[in-house]
């Protein structure tokens, strides 16, 4: 059940993040300057995996704590995000 929840938290967290991505906001696009100078194009992307990747991990063995973690997580990003797309910041 906890793999289940951080995979569905993880599909949410993506889709926000393909999201602001695509927002073209300022600060965004700042960021994926800094990202593609030291990650790579899609270093923003390889970051969230890795974030999933660990939750899903703790989550595969049994830990309950992950899903609260992942899940106020998500909550941030999902603020962040509404912040982002409604021009707010």
């Amino acid at each position: 059940m906890y793999l289940i929840a951080c995979f569905l938290f993880g599909i949410a967290n993506f889709a926000m993040h393909k999201a602001v991505v695509e927002s073209g906001h300022p600060f965004v696009e700042d960021t994926k300057i800094y990202f593609g100078r030291h990650f790579g194009r899609n270093g923003s992307y390889l970051l969230e995996f890795g974030i999933l990747l660990g939750a899903m991990l703790f989550a595969y063995s049994g830990s309950g704590m992950i899903l609260g973690f992942y899940a106020v997580y998500t909550g941030f990003n999902a603020i962040a995000a509404w912040l982002l797309l409604s021009r707010r910041m």
